[in-house]
């Protein structure tokens, strides 16, 4: 098997060639492909983690210049609160009064005056004058939630028009020591505390930032739309909680307009929390160009890699092509078209160990055309070559199976190499040959061969010149018993027969 092999490799040597270059090639190149594959998506992972980061630092920054207004805010709502309860309250002089109640009240310019409603609602007292204008908030939903609701705590409403600006209205319940209700403290941040701070920031067009309840009712967002302020994101189905957890991200369409972004939640636990959102063509833009550019460069390389495999593969293949050529001429006899003596001892020794180890007869026929000398010298070396021409076709008809070896061995000598055969089938091969030459021959000259024959089992320590030389001396037999014959070498178990 090994040495069919070995001849396979030696007759078709640039096809395996060739399929090995184009093989790995195309390896090499799905393997560079997919390490560059892995390259640009390890950008892009790098590229949105960085983006979430950015975003969750922004979020967290925002919440807590939040969380830290509402707090401080808070704290005066309960000064006054507390105040409120104050026995000296009610007798004491307006001015007075407004010391007391608001001496360490937050002032700023965002936050609206602070505000104290009696158990009907109505206006009592307000930290921005002495004399009050009359009005009443029992309607409102911060004033009934805390009318019925005493352990509301810091209640804060959804954006409204409170005094005349826009506003989201802080406010705490009054109560009186046995827990009964005697109204509620209230005060206001004004939308321009919030447009302020996003204004600070260094922002896309296209970014977002969206301040929401705990409920998830949104209080504000850039862009700024009214329409969308005040809407409670919990009365929308296909938007759940679970898309954006805290401290998570999402990537994709969100609850508000129709644009792709990656949204990232802060962390914190007040009473508001923020998500931060940045398009997701702008997150990886960059990565985008990089990735364009680098595919470009790749795809160059491949196919130039590829237009270099082609082209080698083809002059791998001219090359074999033409060292096939000349093995073929360096092992076919020119005049004849048959193996030359070289070959003939090639596939003989290889033959003959495959014998040996598959323990299979091998037979040899030597042939000679009798009276060759003569004929060429009576008709000329011409006409002599013409029969040497005829006598290979004759052995070229009769010899056909794939492991057959006819060669011409010198001279008007052929030889016949039948891997495989037993005595009897080699004397009927050569009985073939003899008679398709004599059949062959015109009426003017005859041409006829004598062959001798050799078949045998080639056991270890025998070699293959032993059956050369038997079938030689078979061949010598014939023409000493008369030519145009057949004769079987006399073997061990092998007698001669004519």
């Amino acid at each position: 098997m090994l040495s069919g092999w070995r001849e396979v490799m030696a007759r078709r040597p640039w096809r395996l060639s060739a399929k090995l270059l184009i093989i790995s090639s195309v390896v090499t190149v799905i393997g560079f492909s997919a390490i560059c594959v892995n390259v640009m998506l390890d950008m892009r992972r790098g590229e949105e983690a960085l983006a979430r980061q950015m975003l969750e630092n922004l979020a967290t920054t925002i919440e807590s210049d939040v969380s830290r207004n509402i707090e401080i805010y808070d704290l005066s709502l309960k000064a006054v609160a507390s105040n409120m309860l104050l026995p000296e309250i009610a007798t004491v002089s307006r001015a007075v009064r407004h010391l007391i109640l608001f001496d360490h009240a937050t002032t700023a310019r965002h936050f609206g005056a602070i505000q104290v409603f009696d158990a009907d609602g109505r206006l009592t007292i307000d930290a921005s004058t002495l004399d009050p204008l009359p009005a009443n908030r029992s309607e409102e939903d911060y004033f009934k939630n805390h009318r019925d609701n005493p352990n509301t705590g810091l209640f804060i409403s959804r954006p409204m028009l409170f005094r005349g600006a826009y506003s989201i209205v802080l406010s705490r319940r009054i109560s009186d020591t046995d827990g009964g209700f005697l109204g509620v403290v209230a005060g206001s941040i004004r939308f321009s505390y919030f447009h302020e701070l996003f204004e600070r920031l260094n922002l896309d067009p296209q970014d977002t930032i969206t301040v929401l309840k705990r409920d998830r009712t949104i209080m504000m967002r850039r862009p700024f739309d009214l329409d969308v302020i005040g809407k409670n994101l919990g009365t929308q189905q296909s938007w759940k909680p679970d898309n954006l957890k805290a401290g998570g991200s999402y990537a994709g369409q969100g609850p508000v307009d129709a644009t792709p972004r990656l949204y990232v939640r802060s962390t914190g636990a007040g009473p508001m929390f923020v998500v931060a959102g940045k398009p997701l063509n702008a997150v990886f833009e960059l990565w985008q160009k990089e990735a364009y550019r680098i595919g470009a460069v790749v795809v160059a390389l491949i196919l130039f890699m590829l237009a270099s495999t082609l082209v080698l593969a083809r002059e791998i293949g001219r090359r074999a092509e033409a060292e096939r050529k000349l093995e073929e001429m360096a092992t076919t006899d020119a005049l004849t078209g048959l193996k030359n003596r070289r070959k003939f001892d090639q596939v003989i020794d290889v033959e003959w160990r495959r014998a040996v180890r598959q323990n299979t007869p091998v037979a040899l026929l030597m042939i000679d055309a009798d009276h060759f000398k003569a004929y060429n010298d009576t008709f000329g070396h011409q006409a002599g070559d013409q029969v040497l021409v005829g006598i290979a076709i004759c052995i070229s008809d009769s010899v056909r199976r794939a492991g057959d070896c006819a060669a011409r061995y010198g001279g008007e000598e052929f030889a016949v190499l039948l891997p495989g055969t037993s005595v009897t089938d080699a004397f009927k091969v050569a009985e073939t040959i003899r008679g398709k030459v004599q059949g062959w021959s015109d009426a003017q000259a005859t041409s006829t061969v004598s062959c001798g024959i050799a078949s045998l089992v080639p056991t270890a320590g025998m070699d293959w010149p032993l059956l050369v030389s038997a079938a030689d001396k078979a061949l010598y037999a014939a023409k000493a018993g008369g030519r145009n014959q057949s004769v079987v070498a006399s073997l061990p178990t092998l007698s001669l027969v004519a």
